[in-house]
């Protein structure tokens, strides 16, 4: 499906200058009417706040300021004229402990460098097609990081405690019970 994004607006921040340029002409290949640009989080926090794009694409290192800090100054600061913005982070680290940092700072996508056209219009058609609802609780404030709907929902043996005597009895079991931790 094609989308009409000549309205939207949106904020890059990358401090590699190529990346930067590469980034901004892909979304107004895309047809992006209005594409923000800043070098690093503190000034990237501070187009944010002026400007209030639609979606924030942001690089994760950066200095003073990185993407994960900027995502977590968008989601919980005072001064956050949006804090459900979407946001994807753009890295060339895609080790799952950083994948899990990002998803629990509030990043609502995760993009892995070097990227290709499909990989960002993937991403933007996702949050658009597919918006999270945002959870807030005493220590996360961001989209729900469960992605799987009702209907995928896990259903194997260890699905609650109470299928513990299921799955001792299943002949099946090729992983002895009392090693595995059901708290």
């Amino acid at each position: 499906m094609s989308y009409q994004l000549s309205k939207i607006k949106v904020l890059v921040v990358e401090d590699n200058k190529p990346m930067l340029e590469l980034t901004k002409s892909i979304l107004k290949s895309f047809g992006i009417g209005n594409v923000i640009t800043a070098l690093n989080g503190e000034d990237g926090f501070r187009e944010f706040c002026a400007t209030n794009p639609d979606l924030v694409i942001v690089d994760w290192m950066m200095e003073p300021m990185d993407g994960i800090s900027m995502c977590r100054h968008i989601r919980n600061s005072d001064r956050s004229p949006n804090q459900y913005v979407p946001v994807i982070l753009m890295t060339g680290f895609s080790e799952k402990k950083r994948v899990l940092l990002a998803r629990d700072a509030g990043i609502t996508e995760f993009l892995v460098k070097p990227f290709n056209v499909r990989g960002l219009y993937k991403r933007i058609f996702q949050i658009i097609e597919k918006p999270r609802q945002f959870v807030r609780c005493e220590n996360f404030f961001g989209p729900d990081r469960r992605r799987r709907k009702k209907e995928d929902d896990y259903q194997g043996p260890f699905r609650r405690k109470t299928d513990v005597k299921k799955y001792k009895a299943s002949s099946k079991a090729k992983t002895p019970i009392d090693e595995i931790d059901f708290r």
